[in-house]
């Protein structure tokens, strides 16, 4: 038996599956592979759909800054999932356990070491969070995505990506589509300028919009934007977009934040415009956006500069340019690494001999 932990976002949840997908192309057999996860529904969905077994722990959110009280409640959860880990740890008995990072990775994590069980954890960003960084104190081993990162003993793998992604194939429409998407929460500052592009776009017929504004966005963002005689842009809205290869394929440019799911931008070659949250941990959206800006596959626009009428300049001097899209596709293709999962999956096997 192996376990995975995984849980936060979309950028840490998809990897993890990638993994056990590698794994089980490896001869594992699927109901040797089990999760744990925190209890959003946009998690316990995704695992539903890949097909593994999984336990929910009592996690729903990590820690906020300046929220005492909301802490307070983290903390409660997160003594009883530890708790609730320990149980799993000792029904399952697993020779290894993979952490994916975040809040809900950790108490998984903790149990492991406890019990001596070996970890591999993987992080995803170019700036290690507080999960990975103390399961590696506790004598974890690490594997990362982008080079620099500063685990002790880390091997760099790249960043897990789902196999629909690695192997695809982009073919972008006509006319150009331009996908917004905040990430598998949702951003209200993305949402904003997306909504902005719509209502400066309207008499156009050249371009069209695919927004993913996040399931707790969807309702304010459908009463802001009213159709008027005469609008000529195609413009999607969802809340979620449960087919993310076939965005990446149609789309000719991605605006987007910069968390763990850059590697799909890498995986797929798509140019895009990062929007870091600046309020990430370590500032590690950051500095992802800032690796993939140094190598020329993407634009990084500061949080206080995203506005609706700068993303229009950037954007339509990008469309004016095609050999620029396709060299920023290239640059983010070389970022890639398509072998992350069975390489990850590699070290957890050697871990577990």
């Amino acid at each position: 038996m192996l376990m995975l932990a995984a849980g936060g976002t979309g950028g840490h949840v998809y990897p993890a599956i990638a993994v056990a997908e590698a794994l089980v192309a490896r001869g594992h057999s699927v109901d040797t592979l089990r999760f744990t996860i925190d209890a959003r529904p946009a998690t316990t969905e995704a695992l539903e759909r890949s097909g593994f077994a999984y336990d929910v722990l009592p996690l729903d959110a990590g820690w906020r800054r300046r929220a005492v009280l909301a802490n307070v409640g983290a903390a409660r959860a997160a003594v009883r999932s530890t708790l609730l880990a320990r149980k799993l740890v000792r029904r399952y008995r697993p020779r290894v356990v993979l952490g994916f990072g975040a809040y809900a990775s950790l108490p998984l994590v903790l149990a492991a070491r406890a019990q001596h069980i070996p970890v591999v954890v993987h992080e995803q960003n170019a700036r290690p969070g507080l999960a990975n960084r103390i399961a590696v104190r506790l004598g974890a081993a690490a594997a990362t995505s982008l080079p620099g990162t500063t685990l002790r003993g880390a091997v760099l793998t790249g960043n897990p990506v789902r196999p629909a992604i690695v192997g695809l194939r982009r073919d972008p429409s006509r006319p150009p589509i331009i996908g917004v998407f905040g990430g598998s929460l949702g951003s209200a500052l993305l949402n904003d300028a997306a909504i902005g592009l719509h209502d400066q776009w309207r008499q156009r017929d050249d371009v069209a919009i695919d927004h993913v504004a996040g399931p707790r966005y969807l309702d304010e963002c459908q009463a802001r934007i009213t159709a008027r005689p005469g609008d000529r842009l195609s413009y999607r809205l969802v809340g979620y977009e449960h087919n993310m290869p076939a965005l990446y394929a149609r789309s000719t440019l991605m605006v987007t934040r910069s968390g763990g799911s850059v590697a799909e931008l890498a995986a797929a070659g798509l140019p895009a415009i990062l929007v870091p949250w600046e309020g990430s941990a370590a500032a590690h959206q950051v500095a992802n956006a800032r690796t993939f800006a140094d190598a020329g596959a993407a634009l990084m626009i500061a949080e206080r500069d995203c506005t609706s009428r700068r993303l229009a300049v950037e954007i339509d001097a990008l469309l004016a340019d095609p050999a620029r899209l396709d060299t920023m596709g290239t640059a983010a293709r070389a970022l890639s690494r398509p072998d992350a999962a069975d390489a990850v999956a590699a070290l957890a096997e050697a871990l577990a001999r």
